[in-house]
């Protein structure tokens, strides 16, 4: 296989893409506004700052979808390729803005200023997110590659970010409920904030896709969306 970007997607294909990624993007904010209600509420009867921080990453999730939606909800493709400087930024805000607090609320629980109880609706909600959270990303990030689309694509690491979320807040809470080690909580939200550190620095880098060639060129701070398609890379098959 050689590094050679395909062909850019015809009129026709690039809005059944388009529609695909409003779709999923509307079952993601669905999904995650259910889930922050559940971890926010589990979180704080637990005090558990990697449930409530799991919580926070699902509002965070809802702002990150809300400005791809806002981005494909135009109906022309020239404008929603002018949105989309603005979305990735919004979406590298979100991951910081999760990664500060989480990393914050762990440190201070570390420090002996809280401990985290025991919570099966947690484990539960975390069990749930595993399961369902993958095939989202998966779908979405399918379309946003061939739409050429960085900022769908960042959105949709995001959601995969949920899922590395989900199986760490898992196994942190099964720690605690089994083994009584209250510092794994705080643990697992520190390995939480690193991701999402990383995250969102790689959405700020534009580095979710390389867009695929086309006639004109790409709106102004998106010129990283244009980039190198090597194996490995997002955009690459």
């Amino acid at each position: 296989m050689s590094g050679t970007p395909a062909l850019p997607p015809g009129p026709a294909r690039r809005d059944v893409l388009a529609r695909r990624i409003r779709l999923f993007v509307a079952a993601t904010i669905t999904y995650n506004v259910i889930e922050a209600v559940v971890a926010l509420a589990a979180g704080s009867a637990a005090s558990s700052g990697a449930l409530i921080g799991f919580g926070l990453d699902s509002v965070i999730e809802v702002s990150s979808a809300a400005a791809v939606a806002w981005q494909f909800s135009a109906a022309d493709h020239a404008t929603r390729q002018a949105r989309e400087a603005l979305a990735l930024r919004i979406v590298s805000f979100s991951f910081f803005a999760l990664a500060l607090y989480v990393g914050v609320d762990a440190v201070r629980t570390l420090a002996g200023t809280g401990e985290a109880d025991h919570s099966v609706t947690g484990i539960v909600l975390a069990a749930l997110s595993l399961a369902v959270m993958p095939f989202l990303s998966a779908a979405q990030r399918r379309a946003g590659r061939e739409l050429g689309s960085a900022s769908a694509v960042a959105d949709s690491r995001q959601t995969l970010l949920c899922t590395w979320l989900s199986a760490v807040l898992l196994a942190g809470l099964l720690v605690n409920l089994l083994l009584g080690w209250s510092w794994a909580d705080p643990v697992a939200a520190l390995v939480i904030a690193a991701f999402a550190v990383k995250e969102g620095r790689d959405a700020w880098q534009g580095k979710g896709c390389c867009a695929a060639p086309g006639p004109a060129a790409p709106p102004p701070g998106t010129e990283r969306a244009t980039c190198d398609c090597r194996p490995g890379h997002a955009c690459c098959p």
